[in-house]
């Protein structure tokens, strides 16, 4: 047949096309199962947000004001090179413990970029857990709610690239406009007693990857001031009748991710912050779980890490498993070391206290893009 292919050539290749999917590299249904592959942040570059009302609201005034009068600058240099070395001996036990890990490239976050409503510079590519969510073998890109984080994602895409070549999906939720119709004129935060009220309207779907969750079929969210309902609305409609997602009531006057509030520790355990969650108010799904209420956080004497942090004081529960029995979790929280060890786990020690300053610790930093397991329901 001249000019063509062998009659055959189309069926072999529709089969390569198969076998490549089964070899996906990216496989993670739950936050527990044995770890093999992780995506860790990257300090380099990192800048102070462009100033926007959607980043102020989720600080103090007072912190607002000093973000506001240094936003686009470089962070100090003494910030990164603590956090920095911690982040460095927290791969080292990642590669110790037998997980791969892949970093995302550097990136100049000063280099002010826009589109044709807004401009900003941007932030940093530390927490890869914002900006990414892996559902079995596909990666999310989410639509994200600050302007200065619109392309946190194209430092990740050689590795994203890569992971689509070798047989995983790859998805894109819309990209957000961030107009300011997304944004409530004039918003203040709810004060104690007052309704719950959010910065987003639903102009349009927006959400972190860090609000969200997963326990098997199943995935726990809260609604904040980067996740609306459409948000949620956009996920359930994507992920289909094979996933549902339950909503967490927080009690966080300014919420922003589900990992200092509610954490899945293994099959049949959770970990709850007393101060944001009503344990009698959880989805009743989660009445066959064992509830383990994280105790009150060892108080941290640094004052520069009190001024700079971006985190609140219950990043203590911001833990990452390594399997069921093994979770990495800060040193400096003894407490819940102790805490842990009584539920039957067997805490690492680790250091990134000075992480918090760009967005996070141990959970936040990383995107587990394989664990070795399958998908399962753990409910009834």
């Amino acid at each position: 047949m001249a000019g063509g292919h062998a009659p055959g050539w189309h069926r072999a290749e529709v089969a390569d096309d198969a076998a490549e999917r089964l070899a996906s590299p990216v496989s993670s249904h739950n936050e527990w199962d044995p770890l093999e592959e992780v995506i860790v942040g990257r300090l380099e570059g990192a800048t102070i947000p462009s100033r926007h009302p959607v980043v102020a609201c989720n600080m103090p005034p007072w912190a607002a004001r000093v973000q506001g009068l240094v936003a686009g600058c470089r962070y100090p240099r003494a910030l990164i090179e603590q956090a920095q070395h911690e982040l460095e001996e927290f791969i080292v036990l990642l590669r110790q413990s037998g997980v791969t890990v892949r970093r995302p490239d550097t990136v100049d976050h000063r280099r002010r970029f826009g589109t044709p409503d807004w401009t900003s510079r941007g932030f940093c590519n530390t927490c890869p857990r914002d900006s990414m969510l892996v559902i079995g073998d596909e990666i999310i890109e989410t639509p994200m709610a600050w302007p200065c984080r619109y392309f946190e994602t194209h430092s990740y895409r050689p590795i994203l690239k890569d992971y689509f070549r070798r047989g995983a999906r790859w998805t894109a939720a819309p990209k957000p406009q961030l107009t300011d119709e997304l944004f409530r004129t004039g918003f203040r935060t709810p004060g104690p007693g007052e309704p719950m009220r959010y910065i987003l309207t639903e102009f349009e779907p927006v959400f972190d990857a860090a609000d969200f969750v997963r326990a098997g079929r199943d995935l726990f969210v809260t609604r904040s001031n980067v996740t609306n309902r459409l948000g949620i609305e956009w996920l359930r409609r994507h992920l289909g009748a094979e996933y549902r997602i339950h909503e967490i009531e927080s009690r966080c006057r300014t919420p922003m991710h589900i990992d200092t509030t509610f954490v899945p520790l293994a099959p049949g355990k959770a970990l709850v912050n007393p101060e944001y969650i009503d344990i009698d108010r959880l989805p009743a799904v989660l009445s066959s779980w064992d509830v383990l209420v994280a105790p009150e956080p060892d108080p941290i004497q640094d004052r520069l890490l009190g001024i700079t942090s971006m985190c609140g004081r219950w990043l203590s529960m911001n833990v990452l498993m390594l399997d069921d029995k093994h979770v990495v979790a800060e040193r400096h929280h003894t407490s819940m070391l102790r805490a842990l060890e009584r539920w039957g786990f067997e805490p690492i020690p680790c250091d990134l206290l000075h992480y918090a300053p760009f967005g996070g610790s141990f959970h936040c930093a990383t995107l587990d893009t394989r664990r070795r397991g399958t998908l399962e329901s753990y409910f009834n």
